[in-house]
């Protein structure tokens, strides 16, 4: 994608937070924002570092697919860092959010922190929303919506509301759900078939709202972007995953992206092949916005490292019509 992308003159830039500040570990998986003009981008900052055995031929003697974490301290831990963006899309300033408001508990269970977050703007206050595993002995995962507030010496969450399922108290695992950004209070939680969900942040709780037909795919369609206005409905990129065992039964896996089109009603009306970015099997994007002429996509590549990528309007709207 990101070659194609390139050809049609869009650029990529890598977005680096100071070593000095994260002690070389992971940037991953950044979420983009535009706020009057302006561009916003939140990277998230872990304290391992992922390898994975790309061609399958340096396998790890755990497996293809391998969390090296700090000697000392066997969990896998996330910060977020709020950065402003200049115009040749590289951060100009960069703030680590200060959490400290209500990470006042031991955590439970080894992923620790707000993960994958994506950030926008419900009702002109600004939110991230992603999963938290760490209040649970069990790593239970449920999306949280956080509200932060950008002051001149940083960046502090002001509020954390963890959301309970709609429909299943007892499911493990919630995550990437996807805002809808003119539609506050609503996800996209599942995106085959397309299950709408409303929060209500006050109780904590989400009732389903619409439940589209199920679209033939050759595997789930997860959560990916913020969902965006396009034509007279709705678009996204969303991801799939393909996981397998190695020869020696170690877990791998294979990320998958594909954009998805949906009516007013969020009826699948179109969706694109499969692509990837830079052609690694480990890939996650859960940001877009609208700049200008372009479409602003982040993604991570294999929990090392974050990029901004920058789409002409025209190339998005002819690879979805070319389908």
């Amino acid at each position: 994608m990101v070659k194609q992308v390139l050809k049609a003159g869009g650029n990529i830039t890598p977005l680096i937070i100071p070593s000095e500040h994260t002690s070389g570990t992971g940037l991953m998986n950044p979420s983009v924002m535009v706020k009057d003009g302006k561009i916003i981008v939140i990277v998230r900052h872990v304290n391992y570092t992922f390898y994975h055995s790309e061609k399958k031929l340096f396998q790890h003697p755990y497996g293809p697919l391998t969390y090296i974490h700090p000697e000392n301290d066997i969990h896998l831990r996330t910060w977020n860092w709020y950065c402003t963006i200049k115009k040749d899309l590289k951060i100009n300033q960069s703030f680590k959010i200060d959490t400290s408001k209500f990470d006042t508990y031991e955590p439970l269970w080894d992923f620790v922190g707000l993960e994958d977050a994506r950030i926008f703007e419900w009702d002109n206050r600004t939110y991230l929303s992603g999963v938290r595993r760490d209040t649970t002995t069990n790593g239970q995962g449920r999306m949280e919506l956080c509200e932060i507030k950008v002051y001149n010496s940083g960046v502090k969450e002001i509020s954390r509301k963890r959301i309970e399922p709609p429909n299943d108290p007892d499911s493990y695992c919630e995550k990437n759900w996807m805002p809808i950004i003119d539609m506050p209070f609503h996800y996209i939680k599942w995106g085959n078939p397309t299950e709408v969900v409303k929060i209500d942040p006050e109780t904590c709780t989400s009732k389903t709202v619409s439940l589209s037909k199920y679209t033939e795919l050759p595997r789930d369609l997860r959560g990916g972007t913020q969902v965006l206005p396009f034509r007279d409905g709705y678009f996204a990129i969303t991801h799939e995953v393909g996981l397998f065992n190695s020869e020696e039964g170690r877990k791998d896996a294979v990320y998958h992206h594909r954009f998805i089109v949906w009516d007013k009603d969020f009826n699948i009306i179109k969706y694109t092949p499969e692509f990837h970015f830079l052609d690694a099997d480990v890939e996650f994007s859960i940001g877009m916005a609208e700049y200008k002429d372009d479409y602003l996509i982040s993604f991570g590549f294999q929990d090392n490292a974050a990029f901004l990528l920058r789409v002409p309007k025209t190339f998005i709207e002819s690879f979805i019509d070319g389908q």
